[in-house]
């Protein structure tokens, strides 16, 4: 049996979301508060969020990213760039685009390849995940999107938003992994609610995880490493 990895190995691997449209300010804090108490890698917060992230977690060590093109990918190439420019002047230093969905589902590659490297360009040298949306597409069109992800220049490729119905599947999962090379980084988001799912993308070369349910998860992985059955909880609701 697979030796379970520490709290803080898998810690390391969460980008926190915090992306509801009707979250308020204070709610937004709690989970703030709550990723900096369990040492998060990041948070994933609306863009408008992005100056009040930065300021409450001076000091924690917790990154601050956002979302580009957020959560249908048909924004302009311009609008997108903007707004990623936009973004790390106001200190993220991740961004979690949206493709060009639609463009991907008519095999106009060469313009999702574009919008993405837009992107990209404007980021300069900072990181960049591509999200695909893998519950509109079909098995050629994930593969086509997380080439044309790579080619454009991306670090991680990304099922999902959370927002369109579905979320990371294992099928997707591989076919990702298996369509970039070992330069290119794939995260894992929507329906990532509980350790095992985790444990189980974890295995399949996934080396990020964007979820909502990161406090059940780790707690859960805690309570396993000191012998405890875990709460195995699966109906937290997650991005």
């Amino acid at each position: 049996m697979t030796s379970l990895p520490t709290v803080a190995d898998v810690a390391a691997t969460i980008d926190h979301a915090i992306l509801k449209p009707e979250l308020t300010l204070d709610e937004v804090d709690a989970q703030l508060d709550l990723a900096a108490e369990h040492h998060l890698f990041s948070v994933c917060v609306r863009p408008g969020d992005i100056p009040h992230v930065v300021a409450r977690l001076e000091g924690t060590g917790v990154a601050t990213g956002t979302v580009i093109g957020f959560p249908h990918g048909t924004t302009s190439t311009v609008a997108k760039v903007a707004e990623a420019r936009q973004a790390l002047a106001d200190g993220a230093v991740e961004l979690d685009m949206v493709l060009n969905i639609g463009r991907l589902r008519s095999g106009r590659i060469d313009d999702v390849e574009a919008d993405i490297r837009a992107v990209v360009e404007a980021a300069d040298g900072h990181v960049v995940k591509v999200i695909l949306e893998t519950a509109y597409l079909d098995d050629d069109q994930v593969v086509a999107g997380s080439k044309a992800a790579e080619r454009a220049g991306a670090d991680f490729v990304k099922t999902s938003t959370g927002f369109a119905g579905g979320g990371a599947t294992v099928e997707h999962l591989r076919l990702m992994r298996g369509a970039v090379s070992d330069a290119v980084q794939v995260k894992a988001s929507g329906g990532v609610r509980g350790l095992d799912t985790l444990l189980e993308m974890r295995e399949l070369g996934v080396t990020r995880f964007g979820t909502s349910a990161s406090a059940t998860i780790l707690d859960d992985l805690a309570a396993r490493l000191q012998g405890g059955s875990g709460r195995g909880a699966e109906d937290a609701t997650s991005y």
